[in-house]
């Protein structure tokens, strides 16, 4: 099989998200340019214009006019998160600070997952917040006036951290978080860039009370998490390269990509300009013989979404790659150290299940046999790209679920390859 081309992946989801929050925030309009337009995001979209924003429908390009938190209204019914847990915790932190009820609810999915880890901060600065008895949704926030808070994470979590900020910039109070590991920083870069104080010491990072936010200019870069899949793809074909531009480089989210040079992966990247407090550049990627590697917890918050796409490479990869310290992979819209496991094992692959992570055997014998990826993105477009391999036979339950963070994924897979 063999690779080639440009494509330019679409825009990052958890600065997408971000960018339509702080746009609400700021005094002014903002304007977005290359939002990812993906299901999750529209649930953002759509919570903010329960809470009274005028967001216009996402397009390539548009502008959204903030009024600050204090403009935001009471909802008239329930917050409808979708599939999306960045939605809930994030706009959980600025309906902390809102004097008004919310109640958020999601799917079947995004119901499951843990929220307490947001609502106990949350709850020591001074709002009120109930979760649902199984730790998931519905959760109900009543707002108010926040009092400063210094809280010591025990996840390194971005959500967390995030939430917790949002809610100070809205209330305008004094928000310290420290994390056993550094996590992603993209919400401390947008409000650096929007003009707030934030002061970042290894893995705590300090906000002062913030006054106005300064309206957006935001073109969004790609996202690293869709380029792995792409990435994937190039390294594990027989030959060929492909070019990746405009991708956030930010070093909170290479980790994918340091793990792949570990396992003699071809991969370059070159970073070239800054978008919105972010590094962007180019992914090249080229065809290469991979060896198994050992991945532990400091390895895990960085890659912590890869991790399935890395257990996938393992399959093809010479020797044995060990995952631990992932126990996080339990809570995401699958259990996907579980989730993983069963699927390579059923298209022929030799793995084992850790608590906190899983041990892959390498092999060149043809893939075949059927997923199930639980309604779950990151497994659908894993396992897609080792179906995309010559010789393989491998059927895909739900393929429409890519469509939580990259609508055009199965088109891009196909343009990638070429054909001899």
């Amino acid at each position: 099989m063999k690779v080639g081309g440009t494509i330019r992946v679409p825009g990052d989801k958890s600065i997408s998200h971000r960018a339509l929050i702080f746009a609400a925030l700021a005094d002014g309009e903002s304007r977005i340019c290359d939002i990812l337009p993906s299901a999750d995001v529209h649930s953002t979209a759509r919570v903010l214009a329960a809470l009274g924003v005028a967001v216009p429908t996402l397009s390539a390009d548009f502008t959204v006019v903030g009024r600050g938190p204090h403009a935001f209204t009471a909802p008239s019914g329930n917050l409808d998160c979708g599939n999306s847990g960045t939605t809930a915790r994030l706009v959980a932190g600025v309906a902390a600070a809102l004097p008004f009820t919310s109640r958020f609810v999601g799917d079947a999915s995004l119901s499951r997952r843990p929220m307490r880890r947001i609502a106990k901060p949350l709850r020591e600065m001074g709002a009120t917040v109930d979760v649902a008895p199984n730790d998931g949704l519905p959760m109900t926030i009543t707002g108010g006036p926040l009092h400063a808070i210094a809280w010591r994470s025990e996840t390194a979590s971005a959500q967390v951290k995030s939430a917790m900020l949002l809610a100070g910039v809205a209330a305008g109070v004094e928000v310290t978080v420290h994390e056993p590991a550094r996590s992603r920083d993209h919400t401390e870069r947008l409000l650096t860039a929007l003009g707030a104080t934030v002061a970042v010491t290894g893995a705590t990072v300090r906000l002062a009370p913030p006054g106005r936010l300064a309206p957006l200019r935001l073109r969004v870069p790609g996202d690293p998490s869709s380029a792995a899949f792409l990435t994937a793809l190039a390294v594990l074909a027989s030959h060929g390269a492909l070019t990746l531009p405009d991708v956030c480089l930010n070093p909170t989210r290479t980790g994918f990509y340091a793990a792949l040079e570990r396992m003699g992966a071809n991969v370059t990247l070159d970073q070239r300009e800054s978008q919105g407090g972010e590094p962007v550049g180019a992914i090249v990627a080229r065809a290469s013989s991979l060896t198994g590697i050992d991945l532990g917890r400091d390895d895990a918050p960085s890659m912590i979404d890869e991790l399935p796409l890395v257990a996938c490479l393992a399959a093809r990869a010479a020797g044995t790659t060990t995952i631990r310290g992932a126990e996080e992979l339990r809570v995401k819209e699958s259990d996907r150290i579980a989730t993983v496991v069963a699927n390579l094992r059923a298209i022929g692959v030799n793995a084992d299940e850790l608590p906190d992570g899983m041990c892959i055997e390498g092999c060149e014998r043809p893939l075949r046999g059927s997923i199930n990826t639980h309604g779950d993105h990151r497994i659908a477009m894993a396992f897609g790209v080792l179906r995309a391999l010559p010789n393989s036979d491998i059927a895909i339950d739900d393929t429409a679920c890519v469509s939580v963070s990259y609508p055009e994924f199965w088109n891009d897979v196909a343009r990638a390859i070429v054909s001899e």
